[in-house]
């Protein structure tokens, strides 16, 4: 069954001409799910599994092929980052562009046609329905391999064995899931029609996205990471929710609590910068010898922390502002009406008796 194109688009009822721009967006998961296909018949098959295995398993193993005599029963198997995965975030790219198309299609799609959105709200509202979904997924994903891992027990652990840090399975596959989300974002912008000037802040997101998780996951900081991650994605829970709470207020009736968003996005950078100085200074580099990528690994990311206060400070600003304006242009108007009533009024005072409307102020009689 073909997945319908997002974002509130009109698809015409004639069939567009085979891999025209319009036949590609509207069949882009089911193209996509056959090529996807390709590479799981060919794990089936003996002579082209090696190849087909690149992309799905993964790979770097650091405790070998098969469990050793010496290993103990049930120790699960451990990974390093490699350049393998670059051939697994290839395919699980693709798998988020079809499990993308799959919630627009029969969850956002359903909800949106009950609510009448404009289009601007309705762009929101797509948005930050994906992303809830992704966030969400990935603060438990988190959660769960920081709880199992005993990182908050044993807090050195983040920088222990400092850089060749094994990953388990799930650990490893988390980094694999969160850099294809980021690089799918990129041929969304095609298949979700975005338009020119709404593409940039979207691509900054993305590119950076992908970039920074890429450089903490290449040069060894996979477990603070995960942590500061977990940490990002509570915040980002949140303002998405309050986005989409934006969307079903038209009249803005909880504004006010919207407070609790900026508590928890203050609570996350303050909480992210002593996490990054313990670690990355009290840790990698005063007990590692690794001192310069510790400390070019705390300037980044005070550096984008830095950069995440100025810019949320500068769009609540920017927020402030508009609403003042559209107070005083509420202001404006019903001082506007007020004034056009009273000289309505005074020019029917003004007429006979007999030309009065039934409403209109009698002068009194004295």
């Amino acid at each position: 069954m073909a997945i319908k194109p997002g974002m509130g688009r009109k698809t015409s009822s004639k069939n567009p001409p085979i891999l025209s721009h319009e036949f590609v967006i509207q069949n882009h998961a089911d193209i996509i799910s056959c090529v996807a296909m390709v590479f799981v018949l060919c794990l089936m098959d003996e002579s082209t599994s090696p190849f087909a295995s690149a992309f799905i398993s993964l790979h770097h193993n650091v405790t070998g092929e098969e469990p050793s005599r010496e290993q103990p029963m049930g120790k699960p198997f451990t990974y390093i980052a490699g350049i393998k995965d670059y051939c697994a975030i290839f395919f699980y790219t693709l798998t988020c562009i079809i499990m993308h198309a799959i919630i627009q299609e029969f969850i956002l799609d359903k909800i949106s046609k009950k609510l009448h959105l404009s289009k601007y709200k309705l762009s929101l509202f797509n948005e930050s329905g994906q992303l809830v979904t992704f966030y969400v997924m990935s603060f438990l994903w988190g959660a769960n391999i920081i709880m199992r891992e005993g990182y908050f027990t044993k807090f050195s652990l983040l920088w222990d064995d400092f850089p060749q840090h094994p990953m388990t399975f799930l650990h490893k596959f988390y980094f694999i899931i969160q850099l294809s989300y980021y690089l799918h974002m990129l041929p969304e912008l095609y298949f979700q029609k975005v338009k020119k000037e709404d593409q940039q802040p979207k691509i900054v997101h993305a590119v950076c996205g992908f970039s920074v998780i890429c450089l903490a996951y290449t040069f060894g900081f996979q477990r603070i990471a995960l942590v500061l991650l977990t940490l990002h994605y509570l915040s980002e829970i949140v303002t998405h929710i309050f986005q989409l709470i934006g969307v079903f207020d038209r009249d803005e009736k909880l504004a006010s609590t919207r407070i609790v968003n900026s508590a928890v996005f203050v609570f996350v950078r303050f909480t992210t910068m002593v996490i990054g100085v313990l670690t990355l200074y009290y840790g990698v580099v005063a007990t590692t010898s690794s001192k310069l990528r510790g400390f070019m690994a705390l300037i980044g990311l005070m550096a984008l922390q830095g950069y995440l206060i100025f810019s949320f400070i500068t769009e609540q600003l920017k927020a402030k502002r508009e609403a003042q304006q559209l107070a005083k242009q509420q202001a404006s108007q019903k001082k506007t009406k007020a004034t056009k009533e009273k000289a309505k009024r005074k020019r029917e005072s003004d007429l006979p008796e007999a030309d009065q409307s039934p409403n209109a102020p009698k002068a009194k009689v004295k």
